[in-house]
């Protein structure tokens, strides 16, 4: 049994991201080889999901859950990163074992979803009339 590692750095998730992905009600299983550094993972959870307490608190249930499964059912020198979804943290920790345990059966089936759709370029979401800057009196 191999033992498991975290990745820190931006770009490991970044290409991580090129991988296979696999949505789940709770999450998103990302799955990509990573060239022999072992079983590594990774975890996600953006802002939209609640504030700093319910975030870290999905990362502790998300941390527990990958540190159970990933020894035994985790593919071979593959980098496993989970994006936490928002029915994520009222989802029984029951449920997220199985949903796990499938997303990862799949990944190593090679069966993964279709990619998202890419974003529009140049725009945050934070332009348009709405939220021009208004002169000052």
């Amino acid at each position: 049994m191999q033992a498991l590692a975290v990745m820190t750095k931006r770009a490991d998730f970044l290409s991580a991201n090129s991988g296979l992905r696999v949505a789940r009600p709770g999450f998103v299983l990302l799955t990509r080889p990573n060239d022999g550094k072992g079983k590594r993972f990774g975890i996600t959870v953006t802002k939209r999901i609640g504030n700093a307490v319910v975030r870290n608190r999905m990362k502790r249930r998300f941390r527990a859950l990958l540190r159970e499964i990933l020894p035994v059912a985790g593919l071979a020198d593959h980098d496993h990163v989970l994006i936490g979804r928002e029915g994520g943290i009222e989802r029984d920790f029951d449920a997220l074992r199985k949903e796990l345990s499938a997303a990862l059966e799949r990944a190593a089936a090679g069966k993964g979803d279709p990619p998202r759709k890419p974003r529009a370029k140049g725009r945050r979401g934070r332009s348009g009339p709405a939220n021009a800057a208004k002169p000052r009196a």
